[in-house]
């Protein structure tokens, strides 16, 4: 037997969810709560910053602006989310196409 079942089922997903899962839209929106995920804690700590140092929160009031947080946080959460689902993509792919190569490894060494 060439492929076990789990190779054939992920063969048969692959081949018909393999360009909608390409789609810049698509890798936006599953990977953005993994990029939330990893810039949220930039904002928490913001805000719980205040808490445990007044010194530097009466300092950085003073001179922040918040419109560089919130564009700092949102170009981190969608970069995490588009390099997650990219990377993801890359592996099923290649991992699709090393089950293909088998078929046609396969073929040749019958031929021999």
């Amino acid at each position: 037997m060439l492929y076990t079942p789990d190779e054939l089922k992920f063969m048969a997903y692959w081949e018909e969810n393999r360009l909608k899962q390409k789609r810049f839209l698509y890798q936006l929106t599953f990977g953005l709560p993994l990029g939330i995920l990893f810039s949220a804690p930039i904002i928490v700590n913001f805000l719980l910053g205040r808490f445990w140092y007044k010194r530097a929160d009466a300092v950085g009031l003073g001179q922040f602006n918040p419109m560089v947080l919130v564009v700092a946080v949102l170009l981190i959460a969608v970069f995490t989310a588009l390099l997650s689902r990219k990377f993801r993509w890359e592996k099923l792919e290649q991992q699709y196409i090393s089950l293909k190569k088998r078929v046609e490894s396969a073929g040749v060494a019958d031929e021999l």
